[in-house]
């Protein structure tokens, strides 16, 4: 399928997807962090996970506040102690392909 999935969620489930982006800058306005250290957890969380279709995605966002090239390998490198190495090699070639295209 090359429908983009989240595209394809708003399709199929309209009042679902609006509740989940309700619900995702409800977090994303929380005061507690700063946006740069939330994509950096976000990034860190989805690479425990192993989806590194997220990280790609937040990579871009991490950038434009401001996160270094280290700073997401640090995020990604942090998630060894939890999930292993299994979020390192699939998402780490993307930090390193988005950071060094450039």
């Amino acid at each position: 399928m090359d429908k983009n999935p989240m595209a394809l969620f708003q399709q199929e489930a309209p009042e679902v997807a609006v509740a989940f982006n309700n619900l995702i800058m409800a977090v994303a306005g929380s005061g507690g962090l700063d946006g740069k250290t939330k994509q950096l957890i976000y990034i860190a969380m989805k690479a425990a996970a192993g989806d590194d279709g997220a990280v790609r995605a937040h990579i871009p966002m991490a950038k434009q506040m401001g996160a270094t090239k280290e700073e997401v390998v640090d995020a990604i490198l942090m998630t060894l102690t939890v999930s292993g190495i299994r979020g390192v090699v699939t998402c780490l070639p993307e930090v390193v392909r988005q950071f060094d295209s450039h």
